[in-house]
């Protein structure tokens, strides 16, 4: 799980039944439980963010929020919930355009199509989550 706070492990570690926020070692140092939080991480919607599994599999549909910060179903909108406020909105990064890398190779040998929108360059970041929390502290 991606996280520089508490943001994620709390509801992580209650949806998992495991004390992340006091242990959060253990999303490293657990297989299962490492898993089990990415899974988590995959399948939960958070905040104004969709989950990763809607955007990759087609069933979100942006809001006119979304569409007025550039936000449009693809691979970038990932990125986006991943890691936005970090590298989005701030044109070409070589950290996206690297991770554009391996999710073209990955869709090449599974055969599919890469789809629309693989960078975030010109989304804006969704507002909430680690960003958003630091900056409050």
């Amino acid at each position: 799980m991606i996280d520089t706070s508490n943001y994620n492990y709390g509801p992580a570690g209650q949806a998992i039944d495991v004390d992340l926020l006091n242990n959060p070692e253990l999303v490293a140092s657990d297989p299962v439980i490492s898993f089990r939080t990415a899974l988590w991480f995959w399948m939960t919607p958070r905040d104004n963010k969709p989950s990763c599994h809607a955007v990759i599999t087609g069933q979100w549909t942006p809001t006119p929020a979304d569409d007025a910060a550039g936000r449009v179903p693809g691979y970038g909108v990932i990125t986006n919930i991943i890691n936005g406020g970090l590298e989005c909105g701030i044109g070409p990064d070589p950290r996206v355009e690297d991770r554009i890398g391996f999710y073209k190779r990955y869709c090449d040998v599974f055969g599919i199509t890469y789809g629309d929108n693989l960078d975030c360059n010109n989304q804006k970041p969704f507002n909430f989550g680690a960003s958003a929390w630091l900056a409050a502290q």
